[in-house]
């Protein structure tokens, strides 16, 4: 689990902040009580004011304002889809390489806080081109995923989120059979090959217009360790 005392800030000016956020804290307070990272960076910055969030267990880039100027032109940003999100995450299974392929599954609200495809996961149409499903239903949900390094039993991709869903990247990868290792809302906690200690889903870099350059967030130490994973070989 990560500790907000352990702040990393990435890149600062007057308008913003970005920090590297750890997995395991809640960007607000959640049912645990537990310390939450936006406290956290209150005390640090006066005056911080929040644009966007991650998932507890998602680590890596936040950018968070400095004044009420700032955080409405960011959200703005972040609204129109201006703001240029690439993610690194390990997931079970060989992931196709060779181009970059486009996860076009629409989604809407399931149960128990989850999130689901908007339709059934037979109707899934695999391509050369990615993932498509033929509905009216459901919020349009893209994504851009390309295969980064393959491992034993899994792959590590970079994705990049067109639209700005809950749990889209999360849910886009279960749904076409390449779970994150470690999702235990959406991936199988019985399988060896997907569980892990933490989810392995980072936010890598981000691209803002405000900006003339683009700020990253070390990849995980224990990311290369999560994608080196071989299942035992079960010897009869």
């Amino acid at each position: 689990m990560g500790d907000a005392s352990l702040m990393k800030v990435l890149f600062e000016n007057s308008e913003l902040v970005a920090l590297d956020k750890p997995s395991g804290i809640s960007v607000l307070r959640d049912r645990s009580g537990a310390s939450n990272f936006f406290d956290q960076i209150k005390q640090q910055f006066r005056g911080a004011r929040l644009v966007h969030r991650l998932d507890k267990f998602t680590s890596g880039v936040m950018i968070v304002a400095k004044n009420r100027a700032s955080q409405s032109e960011l959200s703005k940003a972040f609204a129109t889809r201006k703001v240029t999100k690439h993610y690194l995450c390990v997931v079970a299974g060989h992931f196709p390489g060779g181009r970059t392929l486009k996860i076009d599954l629409p989604l809407k609200a399931g149960r128990k806080s989850r999130y689901r495809v908007a339709g059934l996961r037979e109707e899934i149409r695999p391509s050369v081109e990615g993932w498509l499903i033929q509905t009216d239903q459901g919020l349009e949900s893209v994504t851009e995923a390309r295969l980064f390094r393959q491992g034993p039993d899994r792959s590590m991709l970079v994705c990049q989120p067109k639209t700005g869903r809950t749990h889209q990247i999360r849910v886009h990868l279960s749904w076409i059979g390449h779970a994150i290792v470690g999702d235990h809302l959406y991936g199988s906690t019985n399988s060896p090959v997907q569980s892990w200690k933490r989810l392995a889903l980072h936010a890598h870099k981000i691209c803002i217009p405000q900006l003339s350059k683009s700020i990253s967030a070390p990849v995980p130490q224990d990311f290369a360790e999560a994608l080196d994973y071989s299942s035992p070989v079960n010897l009869r």
